[in-house]
């Protein structure tokens, strides 16, 4: 029995009998989507749920299903990737752009006869003939084609898409764009991949035929094909253009900005993005250097800093209620009592660590240097002041290893003078009388205002530290802590001033996203008497040569890290990384000297024991994964190898050469710093060249930032990273410095006329921004 036509064939049961159908007739007579419509009759539900704007008029803000084509299973995968109005949809840049603009004719059959022709990408009108499938091992497919321009023939072949042995039909123009490469390096012209449409009546899928254009190439969102995204895109721009006008969507940037910066509006931005002009610029479009792209950069970053200049006012306006018995003499005199001259930066820096403290509001900032360049010092010195004003101070480390050294250093520098208490989760102890103190006594006397400077760890913004009157607030090493832990030590006193350090070198456009509402200061100079470390990169096949080197060093009573990018063999293995547990005893033997084992897994009194071995000399060389890049200061250490140093990030290598060349005794040998690898590629040769070229953190940090990202240089615990949809902080730092400059006087002007689109931005970000009763920014 031969089976209905509906079972074998849908398409064609619906082909033939859909038309017949009266409901069919009536659905073919529904107005275009674009187009307005009846108003739905009582009782019906409309085609779409509309957010805004009069019936029949497309807005942004609709839902997505108000795109044409966007049924209830595209609907679906779209929401589940975040893509739930229109606005959401062009948010979604392209990835990069194709220009079609320049027909070409394809190259001759004889590809000796037409050296000319150059390797590329190809926009040309052509013919398809012999369209067929062809099947390769393992059921993959391709199809393949002929294109004939009328002048030569050329092969065509797609790969994973055999739904175009269907589609393509013989004799009729295409217009294919594509990359045009020889077969097998040396054979006859093809083009691979390229995309295909067709023209009907001299217009390529019915729309003007201008040799193609420029055009968008996106990526997926989430389960839909970036050749879907680019149809629902390109019909979003154009049913928002032609139901709501040239400005479809509500302007917010204010006009002097928009104006002075010369950008277009952001309903033309958008546009140019989505659907470039002829006249674009390839170059700057695939840069994302167009004036699209900065209207979209530049308004991104205004909004961000609008906040930051938001919190800086509030911070400003509330004040702080202790002052400091402090003027330039008493700081001058507080100098004189470090047993070292300081050097211009930290001198520069101090004056301005002074200036805060004088000011009425609290102090908010932010203290950047290389490792060793200072930065304790002038902590110290802060908190002398707050000791001399009647206030108490609190310096927070990220770990007890470090917390016991800022407490042995600060006690030697400044003991005599204050009263400095170590408070840990696993001890604590008093300068005073040198004595160790039982924890409960510890904590009372903090809280009974009796310790002027208490340096510890997570423990002092547990509930049981208590401070009297907390006016200043420390934080080493400030990127290891996220933003709750720096506002719950702010939290323990009456808005103190706050101090935070770090020795991670942070671009000047990554501070003023993540630290925007902190003042920066930088230590540029380190102190008299460093000396300069030689970086060498150098391979796995000439380990004997560093082993002579470090050896040397290890003779004249240096002391070296071995650093490992992994712990376990069997994971080093997988990758072709060397291991510590693997790779570490090799390096004890061919070092033949006293070491020691530091990692993550190891309990942390035990790693802390080690490292105290290790400063204190009982064993010369240390065999450690990165746990050291925040470690003990061992002013002996003159040596460090790096093993699989590809797999370091540039600014992690900076922070780990760091940790030598600390000393100023010349019998100690020049410090070294050897960075091994087992990468030949290219990108990790130059990465690592950059490294070894400068030993300046800043410009090492601005390249690992466009190698790597901005996330990458924080690491994932900084909580505090803004993300940008349209924005690159190492591209488009430019624009976030203007935005950084206008972000006050738009402030300024934002309760006045013009500004209600921006206050409307705002109170999104920032509710209860305006006072009502003032009509005002609040303070």
């Amino acid at each position: 029995m031969r089976a209905p036509v509906w079972s074998t064939s849908p398409r064609r049961w619906t082909r033939r009998c859909l038309p017949a159908c009266p409901l069919a007739t009536r659905r073919r007579t529904t107005p275009c989507r674009w187009a307005p419509g009846p108003a739905s009759t009582p009782g019906t539900r409309s085609l779409r749920s509309r957010a805004s704007g009069p019936p029949g008029t497309m807005d942004p803000r609709d839902p997505i299903t108000s795109t044409r084509g966007v049924g209830p299973v595209l609907e679906r995968r779209l929401t589940a990737a975040g893509c739930r109005r229109v606005l959401d949809l062009l948010a979604h840049l392209p990835l990069r752009y194709e220009d079609r603009r320049t027909l070409g004719r394809l190259p001759g059959a004889d590809h000796r006869a037409t050296e000319s022709a150059a390797p590329g990408p190809l926009t040309v009108v052509a013919q398809l003939e012999s369209v067929r499938r062809v099947f390769g091992r393992r059921r993959f497919s391709r199809v393949e084609a002929v294109a004939c321009d009328g002048a030569a023939r050329v092969g065509v072949v797609w790969f994973n898409r055999p739904y175009l042995a269907q589609q393509l039909e013989e004799g009729v123009p295409y217009l294919l764009h594509g990359p045009l490469r020889r077969r097998g390096g040396d054979g006859p012209w093809q083009l691979s991949n390229p995309s295909v449409e067709r023209i009907s009546g001299g217009e390529p899928n019915g729309g003007p035929f201008d040799g193609g254009g420029v055009r968008p190439v996106y990526g997926r969102i989430g389960e839909v094909p970036p050749s879907r995204v680019a149809r629902l895109a390109g019909d979003a721009i154009r049913g928002l253009r032609d139901t709501s006008g040239p400005d479809w969507i509500e302007e917010w940037l204010p006009c002097e900005e928009r104006i002075r910066h010369g950008l277009p509006r952001l309903a033309q931005a958008l546009t140019e993005v989505h659907s470039p002009s002829g006249e674009a610029s390839i170059e700057d479009l695939n840069a994302r250097r167009s004036p699209a792209h900065a209207r979209l950069a530049y308004g991104e970053f205004l909004l961000q800093q609008l906040q930051l200049a938001a919190a800086r006012r509030q911070r400003r306006r509330s004040g702080k209620p202790h002052r400091y018995r402090a003027d330039r003499v008493a700081w001058a005199a507080a100098s004189r009592l470090v047993p070292f001259r300081l050097t211009g930066a930290q001198e520069r820096v101090l004056g301005e660590i002074a200036d805060d403290l004088a000011r009425n509001e609290p102090m908010l900032r932010l203290v950047q240097g290389d490792v060793g360049s200072g930065k304790t010092v002038l902590a110290a010195l802060s908190c002398l002041m707050a000791a001399r004003s009647g206030l108490q101070s609190a310096l927070m480390a990220p770990t007890e290893l470090l917390a016991e050294q800022h407490f042995t250093s600060l006690a030697r520098l400044l003991g005599s003078h204050m009263t400095i208490a170590l408070v840990t989760s696993s001890q604590c102890a008093a300068s005073d009388d040198g004595s160790v103190s039982r924890p409960e006594s510890t904590e009372e006397r903090i809280a009974a205002g009796r310790i002027d400077l208490v340096v510890g760890t997570h423990a002092l913004i547990q509930e049981r530290t208590r401070f009297a009157r907390l006016g200043l607030a420390v934080i080493d090493e400030q990127h290891r802590f996220g933003v709750v832990q720096r506002q719950s030590l702010a939290r323990k006193g009456l808005r103190p001033d706050l101090l935070v350090m770090t020795a991670t070198p942070i671009p000047r456009s990554l501070a003023l996203t993540v630290y925007g509402d902190l003042d920066v200061s930088v230590l540029d100079e380190l102190p008299p008497g460093r000396r300069p470390i030689e970086t060498r990169v150098t391979t796995d096949g000439r380990m004997e040569e560093t082993v002579e080197e470090v050896r040397r060093r290890l003779e004249s009573g240096g002391r070296a890290y071995v650093v490992f990018p992994l712990i376990d063999g069997g994971e080093g293995v997988a990758t072709g990384l060397p291991s510590l547990k693997e790779f570490g005893p090799r390096w004890a033997r061919a070092l033949a000297a006293p070491h020691g084992v530091v990692h993550g897994r190891l309990r942390r009194q035990e790693r802390d024991e080690t490292m105290s071995r290790f400063a204190a000399g009982s064993i010369q060389v240390l065999l450690a994964t990165t746990v050291i890049e925040v470690g003990v200061d061992v002013p002996e250490a003159t040596a460090m190898v790096i093993l699989g140093a590809e797999r370091f990030g540039l600014a992690q290598l900076h922070q780990l050469r760091g940790r030598i060349g600390r000393g100023t005794d010349p019998a100690l040998g020049d410090p070294l710093c050897v960075a091994i690898t087992g990468d030949s590629s290219a990108e990790a040769k130059r990465r690592l060249e950059a490294f070894a070229a400068t030993t300046d953190g800043f410009r090492i940090a601005e390249e690992d930032m466009r190698q790597r990202g901005p996330g990458e240089i924080l690491g994932t615990r900084q909580a505090g990273l803004p993300q940008f949809r349209f924005g690159d902080l190492a591209r488009d730092w430019r624009w976030l410095v203007a935005a950084r400059q206008d972000a006050s006087g738009v402030l300024d002007r934002l309760a006045g006329p013009g500004n209600d689109a921006l206050r409307r931005q705002l109170e999104r970000r920032i509710p209860g921004l305006m006072s009502p009763e003032e009509g005002s920014p609040r303070p």
